[in-house]
């Protein structure tokens, strides 16, 4: 976007502008990067005053920051150089505010060539004061232009959602586990290493030779582990599904079998574990610049979802965010386009899918459709196409049409997005964790924990 300044002939008195900014946890952490200060007031997961709960509150710095973000790209604008500026605090503003930055030039001097303006912040939500002062610059004098964009990207890289996760499921009770075919030392290693997180109690079911060189290979010790010879992987799967039926396991995990198998033995309509609902997969992914989890749905199992499985879909994964801490989970069902076409079904279905939930047909969650991915997730998007539901620019989660577009978005959120992936099968009498053989230590061991928080909270064996 070209932005242009203003010079000081060209600047009146009560010429006014003003620039928008979301607070995110990750503006803070950068913040306190580089100005080195790590007061804990301002870090996301730290508790500053001993209250037990985090504030994550602005820097009274980052918020002046924002008044001289105003001045130095649109009023004056480039070449703008300051001489003072004062700054008087009037509230507090978080992670998750968006506020707005104003100023409004109140006098020139021509002998200086020095402009004086009212600088302040406020809080878009409910206008509230944050900031108030006065700024004195040395305008430009040279018309230039440039292009806001032309400053490298940064990305804070981290797990900080995952993380938090952990932390929630460390006090519960180990989940009783049968992990099917962990005959490889990803799969193996995985479930040892949730063990010794005591996130679960894993019954290894699958070759026992075979089992017994992987943890030999990993210089691991299975005393004390309970291990089922059962070489056929089908019949391991079958296995599985019987330990739970008998009350021994309240989990099932994935390792080193095609995933068909272990599905099928689920779904088998005398021996599985339906409970009357469609099994449905969830990616919970903590995406680097976002300030919450992000769950994708279906990516794995349902190839394309009529309506009636959508509604599984949404109900799954919002049973899912609230087990995870989303208080009030907000569904974002995806099309190519955020009005109704009637020549593109997956805008019908999510419209359905919206009215549904106003009528309590899906209960739990917030849910609006259709909306192309840029409204579900930017704010400034949604604003930008007039959409002003509590949802768009705010998912929490994204419901793919179908599993070309789900497993497509997973994938980008992770490999250009840098996201890490915990997945999880739904609409089973038990979790079923899902873990590809790419996912690295945390991958597994967010599985494992979104899998026991979620069984913490419905109680489900």
């Amino acid at each position: 976007m070209k932005i242009e300044n203003r010079t000081f002939e060209e600047l009146q008195v009560g010429d006014h502008s003003e620039l928008r900014r979301l607070v995110t946890v990750d503006d803070l952490i950068v913040f306190a990067n580089v100005s080195g200060n790590h007061n804990p007031m301002h870090i996301f997961n730290a508790d500053g005053d001993g209250d037990g709960m985090p504030e994550a509150l602005a820097p009274g710095m980052f918020i002046g920051a924002l008044v001289s973000a105003v001045l130095g790209n649109v009023l004056p604008g480039a070449g703008s150089l300051y001489h003072a500026q004062s700054l008087e605090f009037h509230s507090r503003a978080h992670a998750g505010d968006e506020l707005v930055s104003r100023v409004t030039v109140t006098d020139k001097n021509d002998r200086t060539m020095c402009v004086t303006l009212a600088t302040e912040v406020r809080r878009l939500s409910d206008d509230a004061l944050i900031l108030s002062g006065v700024a004195e610059v040395e305008a430009p004098r040279v018309k230039l232009s440039y292009d806001s964009h032309d400053l490298p990207g940064l990305i804070v890289q981290r797990h900080r959602h995952f993380e938090k996760l952990l932390k929630l499921a460390a006090p519960l009770p180990a989940l009783v586990t049968a992990v099917i075919c962990p005959e490889e030392p990803n799969s193996l290693g995985g479930a040892l290493l949730a063990r010794d997180h005591t996130l679960i109690t894993p019954i290894l079911i699958g070759d026992a030779r075979k089992i017994a060189e992987v943890a030999a290979e990993l210089a691991a010790d299975l005393t004390g582990i309970e291990v089922i010879d059962e070489p056929d992987h089908a019949a391991a799967a079958r296995r599985g599904v019987a330990l739970v039926h008998e009350g021994r396991a309240t989990a099932l995990m994935k390792g080193h079998l095609h995933t068909d198998d272990l599905l099928r033995a689920a779904l088998d309509k005398d021996r599985g574990l339906r409970i009357g609902r469609r099994l449905t997969h969830i990616f919970v992914m903590d995406v680097p610049g976002v300030s919450h989890p992000i769950l994708v749905t279906d990516a794995a199992i349902n190839i394309a979802p009529d309506l009636r499985t959508k509604m599984d879909i949404v109900q799954n994964a919002i049973d899912l965010a609230l087990s995870i801490g989303i208080a009030e989970p907000k569904v974002g069902v995806l099309s190519a386009v955020e009005t109704v076409n009637p020549d593109i079904p997956s805008s019908i279905d999510a419209a359905l899918l919206s009215k549904m939930a106003e009528r309590g047909q899906i209960k739990g969650g917030l849910v609006d459709g259709p909306l192309a991915m840029d409204n579900a997730v930017d704010i400034a998007a949604a604003r930008t196409k007039g959409l002003t539901s509590p949802v768009a620019g705010r998912a929490e989660i994204l419901v793919a049409p179908n599993i070309d577009a789900g497993n497509m978005l997973a994938k980008q959120l992770t490999y250009i997005s840098h996201a890490e992936s915990a997945g999880l099968v739904l609409g089973a009498k038990v979790p079923i964790i899902l873990n590809s053989r790419a996912d690295d230590d945390m991958s597994r061991l967010a599985s494992c924990a979104v899998a026991a928080l979620h069984h913490a909270r419905t109680g489900k064996h």
